[in-house]
């Protein structure tokens, strides 16, 4: 297990949607705007919520899928052939609509996780430097936080356009750490599900998961992470000066 002492720290890294902000509402309210516009049917929460995660791609994508599934047609090519076929073809209008309804909601129908700002303050005072870098794209996030106060807590803002690869690739945690100019094993990983712990393990950072997230619709605690919290602001940075990790809460 990576040693989780705040003495060994010298930044964090921390994830936006499900860490920081619960924007499962604005997902929704766009992809439904979306789906009007192809004239599909809408979709729930529940949905939603288990495909949040891995790139504004991925989640069009997979509601595209989720929304066409059908049974077998009476050729008897299977349903995944008939819906691969049926997303790539809508793919290009599902996401410009996405794009532009998204921009125009976005933040409308989200809110800071209760204890956000507190934990973050916390961070700020031990010296740690902090850099947010989610899956959601650049010019999604950095006005979504601005919106929710938070972009000052952040000295670096990275989405998930700004690298080759996504989260859970461990790439965006190595670029982000060089940016920060902190090695990865001193730089703490916070975030909601196993994209961040697995892209963490992978980079060489101690990763601490909040309990509260999306985690593509799967109990967190089952994720391989060195420790978990029910809120930002119950981070014991106390004990992680004095412990090799953090007891679940």
């Amino acid at each position: 297990m990576v040693s989780l002492k705040h003495s060994l720290f010298d930044a964090a890294i921390v994830d936006l949607d499900g860490t920081l902000v619960d924007t499962l509402g604005d997902f929704v309210v766009a992809l439904n705007r979306m789906l009007a516009d192809l004239s599909l049917s809408p979709v729930e929460r529940s949905v939603v919520g288990a495909r949040v995660g891995k790139g504004s791609e991925h989640l069009i994508g997979a509601v595209l899928h989720h929304v066409l599934n059908t049974p077998a047609a009476p050729d008897g090519r299977a349903p995944t052939a008939i819906n691969n076929e049926a997303v790539e073809r809508l793919f290009p209008a599902a996401w410009n609509s996405y794009q532009r309804h998204y921009l125009a909601i976005n933040g409308q129908h989200a809110s800071v996780y209760p204890g956000v700002v507190e934990g973050l303050q916390l961070l700020q005072r031990q010296g740690l430097k902090l850099a947010c870098l989610t899956n959601k794209p650049t010019a999604f996030a950095v006005p979504l936080l601005k919106a929710k106060g938070l972009d000052g807590f952040f000295s670096l803002v990275f989405g998930g356009d700004s690298f080759e690869r996504k989260k859970p690739d461990p790439l965006p945690l190595r670029k982000t750490c060089e940016a920060l100019g902190s090695a990865p094993a001193r730089t703490l990983m916070i975030g909601d599900s196993s994209n961040d712990a697995q892209a963490a393990r992978a980079a060489g950072c101690p990763v601490l998961l909040v309990t509260y997230g999306y985690n593509h619709g799967q109990p967190v605690r089952g994720v391989d992470a060195d420790g978990f919290v029910d809120t930002l602001a119950a981070m014991d940075l106390a004990a992680l000066k004095t412990t090799t990790g953090l007891a679940p809460r």
